[in-house]
């Protein structure tokens, strides 16, 4: 059997740091590779035959040499997915859907793929292979049972190709026992965290560590969902970055209340971790109560953020406007505390009713939802929820104009050094050669500060830690990052649609 697993390509958007991996970065082509296909690979029978193609990083075959074609996707994903589905499967391959989307929404793939895996493939994958082998596939897999995460084998990393790729990404848990509104993972995963053993981590950490791979993403959506497992994780990991002589550094997610636990915190420095991001959605109590982020009240969240850099390692995180309780006032709120708190990867989205989540299931029951408007992509300037307190098109406007706000050169200069003065010797270094990150400098006075002018150059120069040379290399991430995000904003958030000729 020769099978073809296929990534499509992802449209465009904040986490894609499109003008920092063009422009700036060496020869790399997207953020994180398709985990989930390598995990896939790896529950194949032995004597399959199996290619893996990423869309984002390399062409796909107009006719592959390929028995059967699987196609994964996200949400975001979904066009080009049907679109690849549809054409190869009227060549006559037989096609296989499967990710997360096709896990919330199987039923939008049923005229689209020969077989749909909805869930997660540990069990269900092993199934399909052997009914396909026999004959009898079926046209849904649904998985029911609770998976074991201690029976997800190494993935083939093997098949992918690492080098295109800022950071490897790999996995240690599935669910989050928090109950936000909005959310989708309590949905697939449930509340109870599932965790692999620190064995299984430390057999994929051989893996990669043979593949030569420095910078690593666990993409748990909550890495401290089950502290107890999480902190016997952390000193494993520690333990064998000592017996290896540091090869990682490491990021997650995590949620807030990492800062209010300083044994957990001291793990994370000591296992190499050099940022987390976190969901803190906004510094509104009120809001955080509506969608029931009760994690992330009774603490000063700023006080929290500051918590975390003290022991040297970065913040990245989401933020959330157009809850019930939100009026256009909330987006001048939302600037304030982003900017004291220095989160330079501030990832604000509209808020969406993602399909089955709690939040669309009251909003459906209110006639709140706009069954036609697009709920993928949550930071595209749209969003499938008729707001509130406020009108829709005020809202989109006041969208745009908070991050065209949080980009200007004085706002990318503001926040780094708001958040140097509470920075530790960062656990960032640069994971590049010296000669890489000479070079990175240079691209980035070339093609991001100077084409500022005078303005960007005064504003680059007063970040610049004359005092604490340690810092540097977070500096320079953190102004690669914001320029970067300042272009896509630029070119469409903000972007004026010129009128054709006629």
């Amino acid at each position: 059997m020769r099978l073809l697993l296929i990534n499509p390509k992802y449209p465009e958007s904040f986490w894609s740091f499109k003008w920092a991996i063009t422009e700036i970065l060496p020869n790399k082509k997207a953020t994180n590779p398709p985990l989930g296909l390598a995990t896939l690979a790896a529950l194949c029978p032995p004597d399959w035959e199996i290619t893996i193609v990423d869309e984002n990083v390399e062409p796909l075959p107009l006719v592959p040499e390929a028995d059967m074609i699987g196609v994964c996707g996200m949400g975001v994903q979904f066009p080009r997915q049907r679109e690849l589905l549809e054409r190869y499967r009227y060549l006559g391959y037989y096609t296989v859907a499967g990710g997360s989307y096709a896990s919330l929404c199987p039923e939008k793939y049923e005229r689209l793929a020969d077989t749909v895996v909805a869930g997660e493939a540990e069990y269900i994958w092993k199934e399909f292979c052997a009914d396909h082998a026999a004959g009898t596939p079926k046209a849904l897999y649904r998985e029911t049972r609770v998976v074991s995460l201690t029976d997800s084998p190494v993935p083939r990393f093997d098949l992918l190709k690492l080098d295109r790729y800022t950071t490897i990404t790999l996995q240690f848990s599935r669910g989050c026992p928090y109950m936000c509104e909005f959310c989708d993972i309590i949905v697939m995963f449930g509340r109870k965290p599932r965790c692999k053993s620190p064995g299984q981590v430390g057999r994929e950490l051989d893996a990669l560590r043979g593949l030569g791979v420095t910078s690593v993403f666990f993409v748990d959506d909550n890495l401290i969902g089950n502290k107890p497992l999480a902190k016997d994780l952390l000193r494993f990991i520690a333990q064998y970055q000592a017996r290896h002589g540091n090869p990682f550094r490491f990021g997650t997610e995590v949620s807030l209340n990492l800062a209010h636990d300083a044994e957990l915190l001291a793990l994370f420095r000591d296992a190499g971790f050099a940022w987390v991001f976190i969901g803190i959605e906004t510094a509104d109590e009120a809001s955080l109560k509506e969608t029931r982020k009760m994690q992330n009240t009774g603490h000063d969240i700023l006080g929290s953020v500051r918590r975390i850099y003290a022991h040297g390692m970065d913040v990245l995180a989401g933020f959330i406007v157009g809850f019930d309780n939100d009026t256009l006032a909330t987006f001048d709120q939302q600037h304030r505390f982003i900017m004291r708190s220095g989160i330079q990867a501030a990832m604000v989205g509209m808020l969406t009713a993602l399909p089955r989540t709690p939040l669309y299931l009251r909003l459906e029951r209110e006639g709140r939802l706009m069954p036609e408007a697009d709920h993928t992509n949550n930071t595209g300037a749209c969003t499938n929820i008729i707001p509130k307190r406020m009108g829709y098109a005020e809202m989109v406007a006041a969208y745009k104009t908070l991050y065209a706000r949080l980009l200007t050169d004085r706002g990318i200069a503001d926040r780094i050094r708001n958040k140097m003065r509470y920075m530790a010797t960062p656990v960032y270094r640069g994971e590049y050669s010296l000669p890489q990150q000479i070079a990175i400098l240079w691209r980035l006075a070339i093609k991001g500060v100077l084409p500022g002018g005078i303005p960007r150059i005064v504003h680059f120069c007063r970040t610049l830690p004359v005092l604490a040379p340690r810092k540097l290399p977070l500096v320079v991430l953190d102004w690669i990052a914001g320029l970067a995000m300042r272009d896509y904003v630029e070119r469409h958030l903000l972007a004026v649609v010129k009128p054709q000729p006629v």
